[in-house]
């Protein structure tokens, strides 16, 4: 895996990790809901509330990651890009653009691939 320095060098990993269209959509269940949660306990003032959120948005996106994706969260190594990138994934969910965007990883992905095989050297050069 390259290294990360940032979150635009994290966003393509963070996107590949989440190809899997039904993993994409229990993020965005859990997201939503952890948002409501926190907006239920402004509203209301009840510490629950903003208790259950962190449950909620972890929730579904483990399972979506553990039972549907077959990987690790990256949550664990990057927790607060991680977090960033939910946010970022829920909106484009909403616009209709992350199926574009996960297209688009795949699609860089495979390029330096094959940009990297191509320069590497040959195992024999008789």
């Amino acid at each position: 895996m390259e290294e990360m320095r940032t979150f635009e060098d994290f966003w393509p990993f963070y996107v590949r990790e989440h190809s899997n269209e039904t993993n994409r959509m229990l993020h965005f269940l859990g997201t939503s809901l952890a948002m409501g949660s926190v907006v239920a306990g402004v509203v209301t003032g009840k510490k629950a509330f903003f208790a259950a959120a962190p449950l909620l948005g972890y929730g579904f996106a483990w399972i979506g990651h553990f039972v549907v994706e077959g990987n690790r969260p990256a949550t664990f190594k990057h927790p607060l890009w991680s977090l960033r990138g939910d946010f970022v994934m829920w909106s484009k969910i909403l616009r209709g653009t992350m199926a574009a965007e996960v297209e688009r990883a795949h699609q860089n992905e495979a390029a330096a691939a094959a940009t990297e095989r191509a320069y590497s050297p040959s195992e024999t050069l008789n």
